[in-house]
């Protein structure tokens, strides 16, 4: 990994705060915390739905797609305004933009010449965000 795209992640995650959460997110108490609604259990998931969100967070598992994914939950944006803020060349960009787009977490509209994307559901905003700061709490 190139140090380029660890300081873009290094970056993103800087901008995960209680005030920068997803829209729609309150203020959390904590990864621990019983406040949280409880989760269904993985036992009442079909295999292929545990097959599925295995793909999902496998398209989420690059410091690069975490990092479009957080520019994503702030407003949608073209591929050159991805480019100019992750410092990362176009074609990378692209490139993970069509994984994230396949695996249903993104999608492009075409404006003029341009497509712009945007984060398919606020679902993958509090994935990618509680991802992040549960990282952070443990540095």
């Amino acid at each position: 990994m190139t140090s380029e795209i660890m300081m873009d992640l290094e970056a993103a995650m800087a901008t995960v705060t209680p005030d920068s959460a997803a829209p729609g997110l309150t203020e959390d108490p904590g990864p621990h915390s019983s406040a949280r609604p409880p989760a269904e259990p993985a036992t009442s998931a079909s295999p292929a739905v545990l097959a599925d969100a295995g793909d999902l967070l496998r398209a989420l598992a690059a410091p690069v797609r975490i990092a479009i994914v957080m520019q994503l939950r702030n407003a949608d944006r073209c591929v050159h305004e991805l480019v100019d803020t992750l410092d990362v060349a176009q074609p990378l960009i692209s490139q993970h933009l069509r994984v994230l787009k396949t695996a249903g977490v993104v999608q492009g509209e075409r404006r003029g010449r341009e497509v712009v994307y945007r984060l398919v559901d606020d679902h993958l905003a509090h994935i990618v965000v509680d991802a992040v700061a549960h990282v952070q709490e443990g540095k």
